[in-house]
């Protein structure tokens, strides 16, 4: 998919290539890298054939849904509804220039900040099922053990949680819409000044 996409070998594309996936979700699964220029990447990559897959899935709960909604307090729950919004939010997960576009924005929101970093994306070798961006490093926000071993100030990433959300939704009316702990880092340096990283882009809310 990858050689496809870039029109090269992963050889040539790369200088290294791990086949083996960082990660791995229901849609799509990541892989670091190493670009020929020395940064250190992830390559994010849909998987085969899951838009056929969803496609299908969501036939069967537009089924469910239809059934709901004939139900005596069915239509108050707006099932058909729902699953519209679903269908949409999943496709949407399934371009990844979107997700890029995305992750671009966030970062040009927060440049220079000490609150939240996003990492960066390398365009050249973005397409709709691949997207490239800056590997990070950090530690997970749902660690609490190793997080308190490096010293983290807790209260001040309690605080400083609260305030990025409600700088995304009030002054910049742009937000990462799907902020669960796998998707939230909390960066090794200043454990007394934390910093958040975030990744993962494709839900976002405006």
């Amino acid at each position: 998919i990858i050689e496809k996409a870039l029109g090269e070998s992963v050889e040539t594309a790369f200088a290294q290539f791990n086949v083996e996936p960082l990660a791995s979700a229901s849609i799509a699964q990541v892989h670091e890298a190493t670009l020929h220029t020395g940064e250190e990447v992830v390559v994010k990559v849909i998987r085969p054939n899951i838009e056929k897959i969803i496609l299908k899935d969501m036939a069967m709960l537009k089924t469910l849904a239809s059934w709901v909604d004939m139900l005596p307090d069915g239509k108050r729950l707006r099932p058909l509804e729902v699953v519209d919004d679903y269908r949409q939010t999943v496709f949407d997960e399934l371009d990844l220039m979107r997700e890029a576009a995305n992750c671009a924005t966030l970062r040009r929101n927060f440049k220079d900040s000490d609150l939240l970093y996003i990492p960066e994306i390398y365009w050249d070798y973005c397409r709709t099922n691949i997207m490239v961006m800056e590997k990070i490093e950090g530690i997970p926000v749902a660690d609490i053990e190793q997080l308190k071993a490096l010293g983290v100030d807790m209260k001040q990433l309690a605080e400083r949680g609260v305030e990025i959300f409600f700088t995304q939704v009030f002054r910049d009316s742009f937000f990462h819409a799907d902020m669960h702990p796998g998707n939230i880092f909390v960066s090794r340096k200043n454990p007394e000044n934390p910093q958040y990283i975030g990744i993962d882009f494709g839900i976002i809310g405006s």
